[in-house]
């Protein structure tokens, strides 16, 4: 395996026309990636139905994820985390549009 090495804040372009995903590892069972929103949302009706868990930690910014059948989205901010169970069908309501909300996504097979 070659290394690697940089900087997650790196690289975050002013503009972001849509959501930015960078995969930071891929390896078998396992992809870890950045993905950088501002003001981005799932499109109306779209809800994310993954074959693997995903894990996700806010490290700036805010966001919130709504999971198929829950009354209200849970909000997350700088710190929070989030574990996605594979075929949990949710969605984002909203991401913060005043600051980059960087996300450190884990996808793996559970």
């Amino acid at each position: 395996m070659s290394k690697a090495i940089g900087n997650i804040f790196g690289g975050i372009p002013e503009q972001l026309p849509e959501e930015l995903f960078t995969t930071l590892v891929d390896v078998p069972n396992v992809r870890v990636e950045r993905i950088v929103s501002r003001g981005h949302a799932s499109p109306p009706g779209f809800w994310y139905d993954q074959p693997q868990a995903e894990w996700v930690l806010v490290l700036s910014g805010s966001a919130a994820v709504l999971f198929e059948g829950e009354a209200s989205p849970h909000v997350l901010r700088r710190g929070d985390h989030l574990h996605i169970p594979a075929h949990a069908k949710h969605r984002v309501e909203w991401t913060d549009a005043t600051e980059p909300t960087v996300w450190l996504a884990v996808h793996y097979k559970e």
